[in-house]
């Protein structure tokens, strides 16, 4: 299944096979920066897999990375209530990745940024490729989205050096940091699915949930409130615009 999104373009491609599940970024053109439509089709795509019974739920990207993180592409073109809904449509996506009752695993490769990353970040099982790097620039234009699951992996102090600096850290520093629990490359990603498949079926789907939302220690309306009150400042479009012009 393909979804979607402006001209035609797909934007997300979904791979079944039994009792996994595989959501594929599939614009490797933009480097599988997140756009509206894409935000949508993986808000969608998550609901039905959890749905479906899904005991796997695997995200990876196509083409030279996992993900861009937002897409700036149109941003001229929108309002700052336009952004800020998108932003918010984020927030939402990290949220039911973060809070899913299926096995999530995410499979990085290449360079990756700022939304992309946290949505690597709201998976239970992280691997990434040594070629992997990760980026979260969102303070350098005031907005905080995925703050406190970052400090949750790698604690806050870590935390807040990453995102002060918006430090850009390669796999290695990563696995170090816990952000990545495992190299591996492309090659041996579908060993690694393969056997989390099988650790998934440990368990029964009630097991599993009960599980993950006894060890949660999400805020979910504070978080979503923290980042509606950082994107709902006054001039978030002039800020984004200093934000790419340096």
């Amino acid at each position: 299944m393909t979804a979607t999104g402006p001209a035609g373009h797909a934007t997300l491609r979904i791979e079944r096979d039994g009792a996994v599940r595989t959501l594929v970024l599939d614009r490797a053109d933009k480097r599988n920066a997140l756009s509206a439509a894409l935000v949508d089709a993986l808000l969608d795509a998550v609901a039905e897999a959890e749905a479906d019974g899904v005991r796997l739920l695997v995200f990876r990207g196509e083409g030279r990375n996992f993900s861009a993180g937002f897409d700036f592409g149109d941003v001229e073109s929108q309002s700052e209530g336009d952004l800020l809904l998108r932003f918010v449509r984020v927030e939402q996506l990290l949220q039911a990745v973060a809070g899913s009752r299926c096995m999530t695993l995410a499979l990085a490769h290449g360079r990756n940024f700022g939304a992309g990353v946290d949505l690597f970040a709201a998976c239970r099982h992280r691997v990434a490729s040594a070629d992997s790097s990760f980026r979260m620039p969102g303070l350098k234009f005031g907005l905080v989205l995925g703050t406190r699951r970052l400090g949750a992996l790698i604690g806050p102090e870590q935390a807040s050096a990453l995102l002060e600096e918006a430090a850009t850290f390669d796999a290695a520093r990563a696995q170090a940091l816990g952000f990545v629990q495992r190299l591996a490359e492309p090659a041996e990603w579908p060993g690694v699915v393969a056997a989390l498949a099988r650790k998934a079926d440990e368990l029964d789907d009630w097991s599993r949930a009960a599980l993950y939302g006894a060890l949660s220690t999400a805020q979910a309306d504070t978080d979503l409130a923290t980042l509606v009150r950082s994107a709902a400042r006054p001039g978030l479009k002039a800020r984004i615009a200093r934000y790419l012009q340096g």
